[in-house]
C-alpha cells in the first residue's frame, strides 16, 4: 500500500515539476501578433505609440516579414482612395450614381496618409519616396454606357471636397497628353472617356511593413520570431491565450501567453481563428482567389506612362474583373503592371497548403460556401473562363489599353493569394462578404482580420478600429485619444464635410511624405454632408490586387 502510495506521489511530484519547467518555458506579453504584414505591423506601431511600456511579440512563419500579400510584388500597390475604382461607385434603382462607398474609402485612406506621416515626423518611416510615390489615378472607357455613366459618376462626386482634384475629359489629345503610352496606334475614331485625379499615390506596403518592423525591434519590450509557425492556439483559466509555435528552421518548439492575440495572418487569418475554438469564427468561410498579372521591366516602356488607369468591367463579368494599368515603383526602379487576371488554388496563402480551403471547410461553414456557389454563378462562370484564358488571350487584354504592347516586352507575373469571405446568413445560408471585417471574441481578449479589400490601404484606419474594438475602455479615456489626434489630426471628423480641413491634409500630408503639390479645392461648390444612402453592394469586390 505504501510502495503504492509511493509511487502517485513520485508521479504527482515528476507531473508538476513538468508543469512547473512548461510554465517557466513559456513566456509572457501584453500582445502577440501573428503574422507579420501591413496589419500586425501597423498594429504594433499604434499601440507602441499609445502604451509603450506594453510588451509585444511577433510571430511570421516566413523568413522575412511582409513576404506574403504585403510584397509589393504580390499586390498592385494602389492607394485605394475610390479616385479610378468604379466598383466603389455603383449605380442605385433610380438610375443614380452612388458615392457613399467612395467617401468611405476615401475618408479612410486620408487617415492612412496622416498615419504616415505622424510616422516620418517620428523617424519611424524614412524617405517617403521610398514607399509612397505621386502618381495620378485614372478611370479609363469606352462605349457609349460607359462613357455616359463616367459623366454621372464624374458629376456626382463634385459634390465631394475629396474628390475636387479630379478632371473629366472625352478628347483624344487630353487623354494622350496624359497617357501617351495608352493612345499611341489607337483607333482616332474610338469614343473615350476618362477622369484624372493628380492626388493618386503608389503605395509599397512591403517597404511599410520592413520600416515598421525595423523600428519595433529596436525596441527592448518587442520581440520578432520569424521562420516560426503557430501550432496550436488555447485559453488559459486567467483569460489570456497560450499560442505554441514551431521554428522551421531548427524544429523547436516555443510558447507565449498573452492577455491579447492578434491574428494578421491575411490569408491564414481563418484556420487559426478556428483553431482558437472562438464561437464568432464559427460564423465565417473563406474562397480563395490568385491574381497573375502582365509585367514590363523595360525602361523605354516604363517611364512612357505614370498613372493607375482602371477601366471598367465587361458585360456580365463580376467587379473583380476590372483591369487596370499601373505604374510601379518597385526594388527602386519605375515598371508597369497589366491585371488582375484571376487564377485559382486552394492554398489560402502563397506560400500555404494546398490543404487550406479542405482543412477550413467545418459543418458550420460547408452549408454557406454551398449556398454562395449556388447563388453566385456569374463568379464561378468568370473563374472558369480566365482559368481557361491563353497566353494569347492575355495580351489581346493587354492591347486594348496599351495598343503598341510588343510581346517580348512582358513577362506573366503570379501575385498574392486572396480570401474572400463567406458568412452564415439566416436568411440566405451563405453571403460573399466585401471589404473587411475584424472578428473579435465577446470578451476582446482575441481579434482577427479577414477579407481583402481595400487592403492594405486602409490598414491605419482598419487598426485603429481594431483598437476601439478590444480596447474601448482604453480609446475612451484622455490620453488615448489625445494621442490619437496628434497621430490623425482628423480623428473624429469627416473631412467630407468640409472643404478647408481636406485641403489642409492634403497640404500637411502632401508635404510631409513629399508628394506632389496637391491642386486648391474650389471651395464656392456647396459640400454635401449627407450621401445617399448605400446601395445593396453585389458580392463580388475587385481582388484589392
Amino acid at each position: 500500500m505504501f510502495k503504492k502510495a509511493g509511487k502517485t506521489l513520485l508521479g504527482l511530484a515528476v507531473a508538476a515539476s513538468f508543469m512547473q519547467a512548461h510554465a517557466e518555458d513559456t513566456k509572457k506579453v501584453d500582445v502577440l501578433l501573428v503574422g507579420g504584414g501591413i496589419m500586425s505591423s501597423t498594429l504594433a506601431v499604434w499601440l507602441n505609440e499609445l502604451e509603450p511600456s506594453w510588451s509585444m511579440e511577433m510571430v511570421e512563419r516566413m523568413d522575412g516579414v511582409a513576404e506574403e500579400s504585403s510584397n509589393g510584388w504580390n499586390n498592385a500597390g494602389t492607394g485605394h482612395s475610390a479616385l479610378a475604382e468604379l466598383n466603389y461607385t455603383p449605380m442605385d434603382k433610380d438610375g443614380k450614381v452612388n458615392i457613399t462607398k467612395a467617401i468611405e474609402i476615401n475618408e479612410s485612406f486620408q487617415i492612412s496618409r496622416q498615419f504616415w506621416a505622424w510616422q516620418v515626423r517620428q523617424g519611424v518611416l524614412k524617405n517617403p519616396h521610398s514607399f509612397i510615390n505621386t502618381t495620378p489615378h485614372m478611370s479609363f472607357v469606352w462605349g457609349d454606357d460607359n462613357i455616359k455613366f463616367l459623366k454621372q459618376r464624374y458629376d456626382a462626386l463634385q459634390a465631394s471636397p475629396l474628390f475636387r482634384s479630379m478632371q473629366y475629359s472625352e478628347d483624344h489629345a487630353q487623354i494622350a497628353k496624359w497617357v501617351p503610352l495608352m493612345m499611341e496606334g489607337r483607333d482616332a475614331s474610338q469614343k473615350l472617356a476618362v477622369t484624372w485625379s493628380p492626388i493618386g499615390t503608389d503605395v509599397n506596403f512591403g517597404e511599410i511593413t520592413r520600416q515598421f518592423v525595423g523600428h519595433l525591434k529596436t525596441k527592448e519590450n518587442f520581440d520578432l520570431k520569424l521562420s516560426s509557425e503557430v501550432q496550436d492556439i488555447t485559453r488559459n483559466e486567467d483569460g489570456s491565450w497560450h499560442v505554441e509555435y514551431k521554428n522551421l528552421k531548427d524544429g523547436t518548439e516555443h510558447a507565449t501567453d498573452a492577455k491579447f492575440l492578434f491574428i494578421g495572418a491575411g490569408g491564414g487569418a481563418l484556420k487559426l481563428l478556428q483553431k482558437s475554438g472562438i464561437p464568432e469564427a464559427k460564423e465565417y468561410a473563406g474562397f480563395p482567389v490568385g491574381g497573375s498579372f502582365l509585367v514590363t521591366e523595360n525602361p523605354t516602356v516604363a517611364m512612357q506612362h505614370m498613372a493607375k488607369a482602371y477601366g471598367i468591367a465587361s458585360t456580365g463579368a463580376p467587379p473583380m474583373s476590372v483591369p487596370h494599368l499601373d505604374t510601379r515603383v518597385l526594388d527602386g526602379k519605375r515598371v508597369i503592371l497589366f491585371g488582375p487576371f484571376a487564377t485559382f488554388s486552394t492554398k489560402f496563402l502563397k506560400n500555404g497548403s494546398y490543404l487550406d480551403l479542405l482543412s477550413s471547410t467545418t459543418t458550420h461553414n460547408v452549408w454557406p460556401m454551398a449556398r454562395v456557389g449556388i447563388d453566385q454563378y456569374p463568379l464561378v462562370e468568370y473563374l472558369a473562363g480566365q482559368l481557361m484564358q491563353s497566353d494569347d488571350d492575355r495580351f489581346a487584354a493587354l492591347q486594348t489599353y496599351f495598343p503598341n504592347a510588343k510581346k517580348e516586352d512582358w513577362k506573366l507575373w503570379q501575385a498574392g493569394q486572396r480570401v474572400q469571405i463567406i458568412k452564415r446568413d439566416a436568411d440566405k445560408g451563405g453571403v460573399l462578404k466585401l471589404g473587411t471585417e475584424v472578428v473579435a471574441s465577446e470578451d476582446r481578449t482575441i481579434a482577427g482580420l479577414l477579407g481583402a479589400s481595400p487592403g492594405a490601404s486602409t490598414a491605419a484606419p482598419i487598426m485603429l478600429n481594431v483598437l476601439e474594438t478590444v480596447f474601448k475602455e482604453k480609446v475612451a479615456t484622455p490620453e488615448w485619444q489625445a494621442k490619437i489626434k496628434e497621430i490623425v489630426p482628423s480623428y473624429g471628423t469627416k473631412l467630407n464635410d468640409s472643404a478647408a480641413a481636406t485641403q489642409k491634409e492634403w497640404d500637411y500630408t502632401a508635404e510631409v511624405l513629399q508628394l506632389e503639390k496637391p491642386p486648391v479645392i474650389d471651395q464656392s461648390v456647396k459640400t454635401s454632408v449627407a450621401p445617399a444612402a448605400p446601395v445593396e453592394s453585389k458580392p463580388a469586390n475587385d481582388m484589392a490586387l
